[in-house]
C-alpha cells in the first residue's frame, strides 16, 4: 500500500516537462491517439501507465520494422506523430484538437498547421477517425455513419457462448456477474442473460461497477462484501483494461479467496523480435520519448539531474522493462498492442499498393487521407508473424476465443497459459476444446451450483417462486427412467423392457408364462392329476358295483358320462400350463366349454330324471314310465349342440391368440392366451350358468320326493358348489393379468369340478363302501312299503 501512494504523491510533482506529442520525422508521418496517462487527479492515475506503454513499444517498433524493410515503401521512411488518448469522455477530442491547432493547446475551430505529412490516425474506440486497436464495437461497423473508420479487431460476439460453454462444460450453474457499467457492459450482460437462460444458469448475483470514480469509491467495499458474502464460487468479470473494474479485479483476486474468476483477458500474441526490442528498449535509445523517460523513472527509482530535468541519472545498470514484474509490465505481446502493429502495417501496405499504382499510371500527387479508403477497405496482407489481415468488413471472420489459465503457483509466477480455445467455426457441439490436465486448480475443481446435481435414477422438480437452478431431486416413477444427470423428465421404458432398482437404466424383460417348472403351476398341475385319478377311480367304483342298488337306481348310464366329463374337466385344465401356442389357446376354450356343458346337462338330465320318476307319472306306473320315459337322454346332446355352436361362431369370428402381458410381472413379459372376443367367452359361461341354474331350480323342487336313493338334496348342493365357484370368477378374472389370470381360470375349473365330484359321489361311495347293508333291495321294499 505504501508503495501505491508513493508513486501517487510523487507523480503530482512536474518532475518531467510533458510535451503534448512525441513526434518523429519521416517521409511519411503516421498519427496515433494511444493511452499513456490518465486524465489528472484521477484515482487511475498512472496505475495503467505501464502497461499501456506497450501500445507506444508496439507502434514504435512496427515502424522500425517496415523501415527496414526493403520490400515495404522502398526508399520512403515512416515517421509517428504520437499523443496520449485520454481516458475521459468529454476529453475524447482533446489530443485531436491539439494536434489540429498546432500549439501546445486544444483550441477549437483554430489551427498554426501549414502543412501536415500524417495520412492516417491509429486510435482507441472512442474516437470515429481512420483505424482503431481497442475492442470490436459492432455500432462502429456501420459504413454509412462512419464511412472512414476501420476496426483492426476481429468481431467477439461470441465471447458470450464462449462464457457459457466453458461454464456447462464445469457444471457451474450458479455464478455471480460483475461488469462495467458503460454501453459494451451491458450489451455483454444482456448477451450473457440471455445465453444463461437458455443453458439454465443463474445469476447470484449482478453488479454493475459504475464508470464514475466517485460512486466507484464509495461503493467499492460494499462490492467486495456482497461478492465475499455469495454463495457462488464462479464469478464473471467483465470490463475494459482501462475501465475501474481493472482496479477492483486487482483486490478482488485477494480479499476474496476460493472463488474462481471468469474474465477477459489480454491474449499473447508472438511477434518476432518483439520481446528483444522491449529488453533494448531505454530513454538514451529514444530520448524525445518522455513517456518512456517518465517510466524509467517511476520503475528504477533514478535521480533527476539537477542541471538538466529531463536527465536521469544513477538508473541501474543496464535497466530494462524486462526487470519489471508482470502486473506492472507484461513483456508479452498483447491484444491491444498486436492490433497497433497490425493497424501500422495494414496503412504500410495500403500506401505501397497505393504508391504502386500512382507510378504505373504516371500520376504523381499529393498524399490525402480520404485516398487511403478505397485501398484500406480492400487490403489483404500477412504480417510478419504470418497472420492472415482483411479490413473488409463482409469479409471480416468471428474471432476464436483463446481460453487461458492463470498460474500463480508459486506465489506470484503470474503465467498465462493456454488451456483451450473456443471456435465458433468448429462443427456443432465441438466449438469447445479444453484441456483439463493442463488446468491448476488451488483445492480441486471447484463445484459451483445451488441444489446439487440431481444423479441418474431422480429427476428434477423445481422450486416454486425461485429460479430454474433452485430444484429438488424426485425419484423416477415406476418403470421410468433417467440415465443422465439433472434430467428434468424421466423416460419410460419400452413394453419389453422395465427399469432396474436405480432406475438408471431399461433391462430387456424375460420371456415366462406358467409353467410345470413353477411352484404355482406344478401345485395346480398336481392338483388336477390327483383329482382326476379320483374320479377315474370313482368310475372304476361305480363300473365294479354297477348291479347295486346305488348305481342303478340313479341312472348309473349319466353317472358314467358325468364321471367321464370330469375327469377330462380336471384333465383340461392342463392345457392352460405350459407354454401357449395357437392349438392349445383354441383348445383350452373348447375342451373347457363343452366338457362342463356335458357335465352340467348330465346334472340336469339326473335332476330331471328324479323329477319324472316322481311327480310326473301316476301313482302304481311310476317304474313303468320312467323305463319307458327317453326325454333325459336328449338333454346332453341337445346342450352340447347349443354350446359347440356357440364355440364355431366364436371361433369364427374373433378366435383366441396367443397375447404378451407386459405389466402384470416386474421384469418379465408373460406368453398368455388371449380370449379374442371377450364377449363370446362371456356367452359360453352365461349358457353354462343358465344350464347350472336350470338344474338347481329342478333339484330343488325334488329335494324332499319320499326314497332312500334320492339324490336330489345331493344334485341341489352339487350345482349351488358349482354356482359359488363361478359366480365370483368373473370380477377376480377380470381384475388379474399374467399367470395369476390363469391361474384363477385353472383353480375355478379344478374346484368346480371337485364340487360336483364330491357333492353327487361321496354319498353314494360311503354306502357303498361302509354302508353296505343300505344297498339292497331289501332297504327299496321297507321304503315302498312305507310309501304306501
Amino acid at each position: 500500500m505504501f508503495l501505491w501512494i508513493f508513486i501517487f504523491l510523487l507523480l503530482q510533482f512536474p518532475l518531467f516537462v510533458m510535451k503534448p506529442s512525441v513526434y518523429k520525422d519521416g517521409d511519411i508521418v503516421l498519427r496515433a491517439n494511444l493511452p499513456q496517462k490518465k486524465k489528472k487527479g484521477s484515482h487511475l492515475s498512472n496505475l495503467n501507465t505501464q502497461k499501456n506503454y506497450q501500445y507506444v513499444l508496439a507502434f514504435i517498433f512496427a515502424i522500425e520494422e517496415i523501415n527496414r524493410n526493403p520490400h515495404l515503401l522502398p526508399n520512403m521512411s515512416l515517421g509517428f506523430d504520437l499523443y496520449n488518448a485520454v481516458h475521459s469522455e468529454h476529453r475524447t477530442l482533446e489530443s485531436s484538437l491539439i494536434w489540429l491547432s498546432g500549439l501546445d493547446r486544444d483550441i477549437p475551430n483554430y489551427t498554426c498547421r501549414r502543412e501536415s505529412k500524417s495520412v492516417a490516425v491509429l486510435t482507441g474506440t472512442t474516437w470515429t477517425i481512420s483505424l482503431t486497436y481497442g475492442p470490436f464495437e459492432p455500432i462502429l461497423s456501420d459504413n454509412d455513419q462512419f464511412p472512414s473508420l476501420y476496426q483492426m479487431a476481429p468481431r467477439d460476439t461470441s465471447l458470450a457462448l464462449g462464457m457459457i460453454s466453458l461454464l456447462l462444460h464445469f457444471s457451474w450453474t450458479w455464478v455471480g456477474l460483475v461488469i462495467s457499467e458503460d454501453k459494451k457492459g451491458v450489451q455483454v450482460l444482456s448477451d450473457l442473460r440471455g445465453e444463461m437462460d437458455r443453458s439454465r444458469i443463474c445469476a447470484a448475483f449482478v453488479e454493475m461497477i459504475p464508470v464514475s470514480d466517485r460512486t466507484y469509491f464509495s461503493m467499492t467495499w460494499q462490492y467486495h462484501l456482497w461478492i465475499k458474502e455469495s454463495s457462488a464460487k464462479v464469478v464473471i468479470v467483465y470490463g475494459d483494461s482501462d475501465s475501474l473494474i481493472s482496479l477492483s479485479f486487482s483486490k478482488w483476486h485477494l480479499l476474496v479467496i476460493w472463488k474462481v474468476w471468469v474474465t477477459t483477458s489480454q491474449w499473447d500474441f508472438t511477434i518476432p523480435g518483439f520481446e528483444k526490442f522491449i529488453m533494448t528498449a531505454n530513454p538514451s535509445k529514444y530520448p524525445e520519448d518522455f513517456y518512456l523517460a517518465k517510466l524509467w523513472f517511476i520503475s528504477f527509482n533514478c535521480m533527476v539531474s539537477e542541471s538538466d530535468c529531463k536527465i536521469l541519472e544513477k538508473c541501474p545498470l543496464n535497466a530494462s522493462l524486462g526487470w519489471l514484474p508482470w502486473h506492472r509490465f507484461d513483456m508479452a505481446m498483447t491484444e491491444g498492442s498486436n492490433n497497433v502493429y497490425n493497424a501500422v502495417y495494414a496503412v504500410a501496405w495500403t500506401l505501397h499498393e497505393m504508391l504502386l499504382q500512382q507510378v504505373e499510371m504516371q500520376t504523381m500527387g499529393k498524399h490525402k487521407s480520404f485516398c487511403l479508403h478505397p485501398f484500406l477497405g480492400n487490403i489483404q496482407f500477412n504480417n510478419p508473424a504470418g497472420d492472415s489481415m482483411n479490413l473488409a468488413e463482409g469479409r471480416r471472420s468471428e474471432a476464436e476465443n483463446a481460453i487461458l489459465n492463470f498460474w500463480n503457483f508459486p506465489e506470484g509466477l503470474g503465467l498465462k497459459v493456454k488451456v483451450g480455445k473456443y471456435s465458433p467455426h468448429a462443427p456443432r457441439g465441438q466449438e469447445l476444446s479444453l484441456s483439463e490436465e493442463m488446468i491448476e486448480w488451488a483445492i480441486g475443481t471447484p463445484h459451483s451450483v445451488w441444489s446439487e446435481s440431481c444423479s441418474p435414477g431422480f429427476r428434477k422438480t423445481t422450486q416454486e417462486g425461485k429460479a430454474t437452478c433452485c430444484f429438488d431431486c424426485a425419484p423416477c416413477p415406476e418403470n421410468e427412467i433417467s440415465n443422465e444427470t439433472d434430467m428434468d423428465q424421466c423416460v419410460r421404458c419400452l413394453d419389453h423392457q422395465y427399469a432396474n432398482r436405480e432406475r438408471d437404466q431399461c433391462l430387456q424383460k424375460a420371456v415366462t408364462f406358467l409353467a410345470y417348472e413353477d411352484p404355482l403351476g406344478t401345485a395346480l398341475a398336481c392338483t388336477a392329476l390327483s383329482f382326476s385319478g379320483l374320479t377315474a377311480v370313482v368310475l372304476g367304483v361305480f363300473v365294479k358295483h354297477r348291479d347295486t342298488l346305488t348305481v342303478k337306481v340313479n341312472n348309473r348310464t349319466l353317472s358314467y358320462i358325468l364321471l367321464v366329463s370330469l375327469t377330462l374337466c380336471f384333465l383340461c385344465s392342463l392345457l392352460f400350463i405350459s407354454r401357449p401356442n395357437t392349438a392349445t389357446c383354441i383348445l383350452q376354450q373348447i375342451a373347457f366349454g363343452v366338457l362342463f356343458t356335458v357335465a352340467v346337462s348330465a346334472i340336469l338330465a339326473k335332476t330331471l330324471t328324479v323329477l319324472v320318476a316322481f311327480k310326473v307319472t301316476a301313482p302304481g306306473r311310476r317304474m313303468r314310465q320312467w323305463s319307458v320315459s327317453g326325454a333325459p337322454n336328449f338333454i346332453i346332446p341337445v346342450c352340447s349342440f347349443i354350446q359347440l355352436s356357440l364355440h364355431g361362431v366364436w371361433l369364427g369370428t374373433c378366435p383366441p391368440f396367443i397375447d404378451m402381458v407386459a405389466h402384470s410381472e416386474q421384469g418379465h413379459v408373460i406368453i398368455v392366451c388371449n380370449k379374442g372376443s371377450v364377449t363370446a367367452f362371456y356367452c359360453v359361461l352365461g349358457y353354462l350358468g343358465s344350464l347350472a341354474l336350470g338344474s338347481f331350480s329342478l333339484a330343488y323342487l325334488a329335494r324332499n320326493l319320499p326314497d332312500t336313493f334320492n339324490e336330489a338334496k345331493f344334485l341341489t348342493f352339487s350345482v349351488l358348489v358349482f354356482c359359488s365357484v363361478w359366480v365370483p370368477f368373473l370380477p377376480v378374472y377380470r381384475s388379474t393379468k399374467g399367470k395369476v389370470m390363469v391361474a384363477v381360470e385353472i383353480f375355478s375349473i379344478s374346484a368346480s369340478s371337485a364340487g360336483l365330484l364330491g357333492c353327487i359321489f361321496v354319498p353314494k361311495c360311503y354306502i357303498i363302501f361302509l354302508r353296505p347293508e343300505r344297498n339292497t333291495s331289501n332297504v327299496l321294499r321297507n321304503t315302498t312299503h312305507l310309501g304306501k
